[in-house]
């Protein structure tokens, strides 16, 4: 799909100061400044960021009470259950908790539902089950926020239960021993967007914090640093914003994981042919992540959960070659209802909704999420994918940035058994009944909720620059704003006036271009990922987003640019007449914008884009 880009205004004063104080580039430090940082201060600690930037983990209502319930439980020999969700997310912070537990010498089990037979969150049959082995106190991780029934189910056997979670909270919040939940309204903990791995881990450190005091180490303190690499694979997986303390756990995380002990994780990264050493968040989001889900995704998150413990060798390469080849069917599935959604597209009148809400039989429910996803990425607009099954459908829903979903779904909550997430990926239950209903509700809601210029993705660029503004030293500042993601974006320059001398299609989906510029006689590579279906591109006039990078191969070192789009510039003023002009322009917004948007948009976005003034003021 065609993007709209969105300049960031360039404040040359401001970044020159914060360059000279922080000595860097004045390209940089605009970098800084559009995402908040003109302090020198805050850019400095973003720029380093370390572990003693992390809050107070006391500062989580209910904290003190979990601490105490749980040294109590550790102490007494309790048998304590860690409940997970299926997901990355979940699956690393039951690890982290199991392993921690049973560092501190505590009786420990884990479970984790079946994603197809049990489903998301608690269950009574669960519980129940646990109550009969002996557990007096299960400590759930990424999930519980909305199982009101299930804990007081709980209560009524005995069991308590501690939720830790980082999911949108209900009201009123369940009736459980305790509640960790930075999105808590009373809860001073102050940074909201912790995955739940994130909460598992402040939870750790609070608890070291309270037995340290109390004088339970005889020996050696836990260093939980040791447990960032797990905290990093489900932050980055879960998809939250990589700023503030997610910065903090990410950055410190990759260290760990660079250099991990775990042999499961060896075992992962040796599968997905990655070199400890070059880990970044994007192999984590598209490399181990994936392996890491497609077990939960096709059958159960058992195999994840055992990678991540494991102590042998020989199990940790035998489950990593399972998750691998259980990806592979997963991509095969996901492809056959990828195709089979299109086809229903195809045939409906999509195209005058600004959502899509897509059911049928037989789609596997585990897949469903990453398809919607891949919708999104085609229609820019939300969109939920419901697997039906008898008179049940179960569905995943992904949004967009100017969209919240849970409000969606609250919206037609009255159609739904039950529903929550995220404001950009969630999750629903209802019967089939209701399917029709809750389609129309939900396309009614979303029509009134976005407006029309949002069904367009945008590309925010940094700066507009030359080809000799792209230096080692930039490529290297910039790689320092690192890790990338959900609310840290990588920063995008804009080359205008770009020659194109060639491109090659590389591994059938990717572009390989050489760009030169003012005709210098030097040219720069640059790879667009996913850009193949550009090819051929040749020639002058050519305006590019890109990032710069350092590439390494066999010992050199070279700036290249990864190219996220690539348009024709427009025209010098005075070149065309000003009629010609501005209808070139509404041309233009048409070859931007999705075909399936009302022809009276492209006219009114024209105007509102100031193309007026091709007649003068």
């Amino acid at each position: 799909m065609n993007k709209r880009w969105k300049l960031t205004p360039a404040d040359n004063a401001l970044a020159a100061t914060l360059a000279n104080e922080l000595a860097i580039l004045p390209l940089t430090a605009q970098f800084l400044i559009n995402r908040g940082l003109a302090d020198a201060g805050a850019a400095a600690l973003f720029l380093r960021p370390t572990l003693a930037d992390l809050p107070d983990p006391f500062l989580m209502n209910d904290m003190d009470k979990v601490v105490e319930r749980v040294a109590a439980a550790v102490s007494g020999r309790e048998k304590i259950a860690v409940w997970g969700d299926y997901d990355v997310d979940g699956a690393t912070a039951t690890a982290l908790l199991y392993l921690f537990f049973r560092e501190l010498g505590a009786d420990c089990v884990t479970y984790i539902p079946g994603r197809h037979t049990e489903g998301y969150g608690l269950n009574t049959e669960g519980l129940q089950r646990l109550k009969e082995s002996g557990v007096s106190l299960v400590i759930t991780v990424d999930c519980g926020s909305s199982n009101h029934e299930e804990v007081a189910f709980a209560n009524s056997i005995g069991l308590d239960v501690v939720i830790t979670d980082h999911h949108e909270m209900p009201h009123p919040v369940p009736d459980a021993y305790a509640v960790l939940n930075p999105k808590r309204p009373d809860c001073a903990y102050p940074f909201k967007g912790l995955a739940g791995v994130g909460v598992a881990f402040c939870l750790a450190l609070a608890l070291r914090a309270r037995l340290r005091e109390a004088g339970w180490f005889t020996g050696p303190v836990p260093n939980l640093k040791r447990y960032l690499d797990l905290v990093c694979i489900g932050t980055v997986a879960d998809v939250v914003p990589l700023v503030g303390v997610n910065r903090v756990l990410v950055s410190t995380g990759l260290a760990e994981l660079a250099q991990t002990a775990r042999p499961g994780l060896k075992a992962l990264m040796d599968v997905s042919r990655l070199r400890p050493g070059a880990l970044g968040a994007e192999a984590v989001a598209f490399r181990l992540a994936p392996r890491l889900n497609a077990a939960g995704r096709l059958e159960s998150a058992g195999a994840a959960l055992r990678l991540l413990i494991t102590h042998d060798v020989s199990e940790a390469a035998a489950l990593a070659h399972k998750l691998d080849a259980a990806n592979l069917e997963r991509q095969k599935i996901e492809d056959e209802i990828l195709k089979e959604a299109l086809l229903m597209l195809g045939a409906s009148d999509h195209d005058k909704a600004k959502g899509v809400v897509l059911a049928s039989e037989g789609w596997n429910v585990g897949v469903i999420g990453i398809v919607a996803s891949r919708l999104v990425e085609r229609l820019h607009r939300p969109v939920v994918m419901i697997a039906l099954e008898g008179g049940l459908g179960k569905g995943s829903a992904r949004g967009i940035r100017s969209f919240d979903l849970i409000e969606g779904l609250r919206a037609c909550g009255h159609l739904l058994t039950r529903f929550g997430g995220h404001k950009a990926a969630a999750g629903l239950s209802l019967t089939r009944q209701n399917l029709a209903l809750f389609k129309e509700e939900f396309l009614r809601y979303a029509d009134a909720a976005i407006p029309i210029e949002a069904l367009v993705p945008e590309i925010r660029i940094d700066a507009s620059v030359t080809l000799s503004d792209v230096s080692e030293r930039l490529a290297s500042e910039t790689a320092a704003l690192a890790p990338f993601g959900s609310g840290n974006h990588e920063p995008l320059l804009c080359l205008t006036g770009a020659d194109i001398v060639s491109t090659e299609v590389v591994k059938e989906k990717h572009l390989r271009f050489r760009i030169r510029q003012g005709g210098a006689p030097g040219a720069c590579s640059g790879i667009g990922f996913g850009l193949a279906a550009l090819h051929p591109m040749h020639g002058p006039g050519y305006v590019i987003a890109c990032a710069p990078y350092m590439d390494e191969w066999q010992g050199m070192r070279s700036v290249k640019l990864r190219i996220r789009d690539v348009r024709p510039q427009e025209p010098a003023s005075g070149r065309r007449s000003r009629p010609e002009a501005f209808l070139g322009h509404i041309g233009r917004c048409r070859s931007v914008y999705p075909r399936d948007l009302n022809p009276v948009f492209w006219l009114t976005f024209a105007v509102k884009e100031n193309i007026v003034n091709c007649y003068g003021k």
